[in-house]
């Protein structure tokens, strides 16, 4: 330890020392003809300085500190392009080459671009998907101020319009969001994806994600509302991609070490290394955090590593291989009731529940250009990955009197090709853009159960693994499908994008659950054993339509409508959790979504979007509150409750202004500030039932509001930030409170974040405050681990982080 830290300030003291000399920027803007571009705007991103190129599509920037800068060219009508640069002691020359754009879809998108925002949408055409006519959000995480070493959500996704985010653990193990009146369990009604491929349990078995993307990795985060199900299959919620950083282009090594330290104990350790060698373009970090955690039996141990290398053997055809190794065991401090909440919420009712992860995945990408209008892309996944939670499940009102835990293991093997081809083409004088595709997957899931020994630590291992107390399952999974998109200009305004998806899906269930009811004394009064060999096969066909209407450069109407569709998760139906029972007869949801929004600039100054939604299900998948007929204790019932539709407006608005507009561009101060709001109702409707006819669909804020503010100044920047979260449910009865506190209300909650940036030569320093007031509240009720029970939100918490980047 000793010696790691005085290499680190070893390093630091020798950036400190460099010197201080302002730099030049200089270059030229042309197409991909060699023409000149006039009026070309090219900017650094995240400050001040902000150019426009001459008639001969030169540039200049004068006077720049020393330090690291993406820059950015762009021109309406052309791909933008950006790139990571350093300046040391030396001026440099920058000159873009950039291409055309396949279609005249962007101009609203361009026209909304400057060097501040931390908040964009996909192009119409971009990275071989079709995104025209729907609604889209892209998160440009160094444009963001935020706690970036605890994974933040609150900050990160801030102006993300209707996502309900679930707080777990306070440092980012997990991600928990859902949008639209989804709910947020790890995040299972997103199409989860890294660098464009699968990284969840299993997209059509067990679609959470046990890993998350550390946002100082992160270059951006990509966010594809219901209509991409046609593109990207069967989750009503839509996409979510992680893009990694690259490695710098011009240096064949660049180095970045960023150390965090914060409450309760925390430590995390964030190393990169990256840069272009040749044709070779490579990037990796590994990432350790560690801490005690914000109740007493919450410590968590992280490691999370990864590496990426792109090769470029000519100029058509580029190969990269990702590879991906994380690792945590984590502590569970349990869930408490409703009134234990209210006594102290940093008590922790179980000390002998422990969870681990260990998450292996390697993807391979080819992309060939065929020709100046063609191009194809071959992604080929593999996962090798467990999760297992072992501890004590019954109800958080029951003391934990010692005794056999329970042990929950699931492994997860899957291997998947997605391949896509994009076209752009001519007819009749309109530009036109094509898309097929198709998607290959297979996957093997294990879900095992039983009892484990009655200590305290974390042995995770079965007292009898070859007769297993409470289920043994094998899930394999097959899928096969085929996309097409087309993008049809019918006017220099008008837009049409018609789509359909074929799937194939064959789902399997081998094995065995046994069912032991117990008295009060834990005697058992009754057991059963079954045994299954189930197999389902069904093919469907979605179909999509989207338009869009560019009224000028900076508004745009659009609206989509696609079918949806969402699996049933096999591995779901048989836990034995007393909390928790699943419908035998449980069957997919269908339904569709459909958009209709506006969005545009106006005066470069202020930026909107504004959009209704309507979500149908039939045969939803919910939850409901029932008494045991034995013990008469409460439960959740989980089946194909009701049909529900949800229903909703949305709304980002954000305002940008310079302070000071007479000084010189490096002096200015520039202010921007956000509103995010969403209304949903979603209800049940069509049921026989009367207790949840009508009623709320359960993990729903009707309300969300998010604000904030954003100050930067020189090197400076910071945030202010607050939100505010409706009053909801856990179940589809309602509840208002339950003795076991599995169910029962979420009350309104609102939360403040304060983060601020320095940057120094070679140096940034961060700082934050993650909820800033101190409110106590929490976002969720769990049937199982974390729980059972409230799971509290951690309470007021300082961090503060020291990147280093040479």
């Amino acid at each position: 330890m000793k010696i790691y830290l005085a290499c680190l300030l070893g390093a630091v003291l020798a950036l400190a020392s460099t010197s201080s000399h302002a730099q030049n920027i200089q270059g030229t803007v042309k197409d991909h003809t060699e023409t000149a571009i006039a009026k070309a705007t090219v900017l650094l991103k995240n400050t001040p300085y902000s150019t426009q190129t001459d008639t001969a599509g030169k540039y200049s920037f004068a006077n720049i500190p020393q330090g690291s800068y993406t820059i950015v060219a762009f021109s309406l009508g052309k791909a933008t392009e950006e790139r990571e640069i350093i300046l040391q002691n030396n001026a440099l020359e920058i000159h873009f080459a950039l291409q055309e754009l396949n279609s005249t879809l962007d101009a609203v998108a361009l026209a909304g671009e400057n060097s501040g925002e931390a908040i964009g949408r996909l192009r119409g055409v971009e990275n071989f998907g079709i995104y025209e006519g729907k609604k889209t959000e892209v998160i440009t995480l160094q444009n963001l101020t935020a706690n970036f070493s605890t994974n933040n959500p609150r900050q990160i996704f801030s102006q993300i319009v209707g996502l309900n985010i679930w707080e777990s653990d306070g440092v980012g193990l997990q991600l928990g969001i859902g949008g639209r009146g989804l709910s947020p369990n790890r995040t299972s009604n997103f199409n989860t994806r890294q660098n464009g491929y699968d990284i969840s349990a299993d997209a059509l078995g067990y679609p959470e994600s046990y890993y998350t993307p550390p946002a100082e990795a992160l270059e951006r985060i990509e966010i594809v509302r219901g209509a991409a199900s046609l593109q990207y299959g069967t989750q009503f919620g839509g996409m979510i991609n992680f893009r990694f950083k690259k490695g710098a282009e011009n240096k064949k090594i660049e180095l970045t070490s960023r150390q965090s330290v914060g409450s309760w104990g925390y430590v995390g350790s964030f190393n990169s290394v990256g840069g272009t060698v040749g044709k070779v373009r490579y990037y990796a970090y590994y990432q350790y955090k560690t801490g005690a955690g914000y109740r007493p039996n919450s410590g968590f141990d992280y490691h999370n590593g990864f590496a990426s290398v792109e090769y470029k053997p000519t100029e058509r055809l580029t190969v990269g291989l990702d590879l991906t190794k994380m690792y945590y065991l984590a502590q569970q401090a349990g869930g408490l009731t409703d009134k234990q909440f209210k006594e102290n919420l940093r008590q922790s009712l179980r000390e002998r529940n422990w969870f681990r992860v260990n998450w292996n995945l390697a993807a391979l990408q080819l992309t060939y250009k065929i020709n100046d209008h063609a191009k194809i892309n071959s992604r080929t996944f593999v996962l090798s990955a467990m999760r297992e939670s072992l501890g004590n499940l019954t109800q958080i009102n029951r003391i934990d009197e010692g005794g056999n835990r329970t042990l929950i293991a699931g492994k997860f093997n899957n291997i998947g090709n997605e391949t896509r081809y994009l076209h752009n083409y001519t007819m009749a004088g309109k530009n036109m853009a094509f898309l097929a595709g198709f998607r290959l997957y297979k996957g093997t899931t294990t879900a095992r159960q039983g009892e484990a020994d009655n200590g305290r630590e974390a042995r995770f291992a079965f007292l009898n693994p070859e007769k297993l107390e409470n289920s043994d399952y094998e899930f394999p999974n097959e899928n096969y499908a085929f996309f097409i998109e087309n993008i049809f200009n019918i006017t220099d305004k008008f837009s049409l994008t018609p789509g359909i998806r074929a799937e194939h899906i064959r789902t399997f269930a081998n094995g065995y659950y046994a069912q032991t009811t117990r008295d009060g004394a834990g005697n058992i009064i009754a057991e059963n054993k079954t045994v299954e060999n189930l197999t389902r096969k069904r093919s469907l066909l979605l179909l999509g339509l989207g338009a869009s209407y560019k009224a000028t450069e900076a508004i745009e109407l659009y609206g989509n409508f696609s079918q949806n569709y969402r699996a049933i998760n096999f591995t779901d139906l048989r836990i034995v959790n007393p909390n928790f029972v699943v419908d035998p007869n449980i069957k997919d949801e269908k339904g569709y979504t459909a958009d209709l929004g506006l969005r545009g600039v106006w005066k470069k100054a202020f930026s909107y979007e504004l959009t209704a939604f309507y979500l149908a299900y039939k045969g939803r998948i919910g939850q409901v509150l029932r008494t045991n007929p034995v013990l008469f204790n409460d439960y959740r019932f989980r089946g194909n409750i009701a049909d529900a539709r949800n229903v909703g407006v949305e709304f980002l608005g954000k305002w940008s202004v310079c302070l000071t507009p007479q000084k010189a561009e490096e002096a200015r101060q520039n202010l921007s500030v956000f509103l995010n709001f969403a209304w949903v109702d979603a209800r049940y409707i069509n049921t026989q039932d009367n207790t949840i006819k009508n009623k709320l669909v359960e993990m729903v804020p009707p309300i969300m509001l998010r604000t904030g503010a954003t100050w930067r100044y020189k090197k400076w920047a910071t945030t202010l930030q607050w939100a505010y979260i409706g009053k909801h449910y856990s179940d589809a009865t309602n509840s208002e409170r339950t003795a076991s506190a599995v169910e029962g209300i979420i009350p309104a909650y609102q939360v403040a974040d304060f983060s601020v940036r320095y940057t120094w030569k070679m140096l940034t320093f961060e700082g934050s405050i993650n909820n800033l007031l101190n409110t106590q509240y929490f976002t969720r009720r769990a049937e199982s681990y974390p729980g059972p029970g409230i799971i509290p939100a951690d309470g007021r918490g300082f961090y503060g982080t020291v990147q280093a980047r040479f």
